[in-house]
């Protein structure tokens, strides 16, 4: 994303998430604790205009997803939203379902690692704003519920079925996106789904201890690291070693890679710029 503002003022309050800074981590809670984080219009609305302005100041090096409460995302909101959609159009249901996948766009494209903290039910759009995070930190209650056929909506919802096979594999995606039965931290841990495994009600601990040390690595090769996971997913093998090649002789322009050489002699831990 450009870094180039606009004439907007940054926000300072978000009207259906909590946003909390530390330094260069930022955590984003869902924060409907009574609804299990049941997700609005507005709170897509939001996190789509929160995570292209957090891209813009580029101040933030790691961001936490995560969930107050007894859960972490019950996914869309069954009167609110699932209601409310019965009675639009196509034009506007168009718009609605272009948004939520803006949404998974933002999280793949921001220029920082995004680490989801997951407790309790990750269900619906829940699962899949957890599947488009960097990583996945679970608590042994965390359950997965990719739940759209369980609606009579498509399984491939906000870009799962582009996502989940390139996480899982297309057999266990097929059978979650299809079936939609819950999947529950041992088995997720089995086939992927999530990249660490934490220890009772350490989910949130852990997560914040990962981007801690995102935070403080070399936020430019670690930005540079994700787009390439991404831009490289479908790219013929000549392509992406082409790509590869370009982005390191950039990097190696970089004042990071200049001050490991010298940490490295003065046997000193590396004092990253993000530059």
């Amino acid at each position: 994303m450009s870094p180039f503002p606009s004439s907007a003022r940054t926000t300072e309050r978000w009207r259906h998430l909590r946003l909390t800074r530390d330094g260069g981590v930022a955590t984003v809670t869902f924060d409907r604790p009574e609804k299990l984080n049941a997700l609005t219009f507005g709170a897509y609305a939001d996190l789509r205009d929160l995570l292209a302005e957090l891209s813009r100041e580029r101040s933030v090096r790691a961001l936490v997803l995560a969930g107050e409460g007894r859960g972490f995302c019950s996914g869309g909101d069954v009167d609110e939203i699932i209601g409310a959609t019965l009675s639009m159009d196509t034009a506007r249901l168009l718009d609605f379902n272009r948004m939520t996948g803006q949404v998974v766009r933002a999280l793949r494209e921001c220029p920082f690692p995004v680490v989801a903290a997951i407790h309790g039910v990750a269900a619906g759009a829940g699962a899949v704003l957890a599947l488009a995070a960097d990583f996945r930190v679970a608590d042994p209650s965390a359950r997965f519920a990719f739940l759209f056929t369980r609606v009579g909506l498509s399984g491939g919802d906000m870009g799962a079925a582009y996502l989940l096979p390139r996480v899982v594999g297309l057999g266990h995606a097929t059978r979650l996106l299809m079936l939609g039965d819950a999947v529950r931290a041992p088995e997720a841990e089995r086939i992927g789904l999530i990249s660490e495994l934490a220890e009772e009600g350490k989910a949130d601990e852990r997560a914040a201890e990962l981007a801690r040390r995102l935070a403080d690595g070399p936020a430019l090769a670690l930005a540079q690291t994700k787009a390439l996971l991404t831009a490289e997913l479908d790219m013929p093998l000549a392509a992406a070693v082409e790509l590869d090649a370009n982005t390191q002789a950039l990097l190696m322009h970089g004042e990071d890679y200049a001050e490991f050489h010298a940490a490295f002699t003065e046997k000193r831990p590396p004092t990253w710029q993000g530059r």
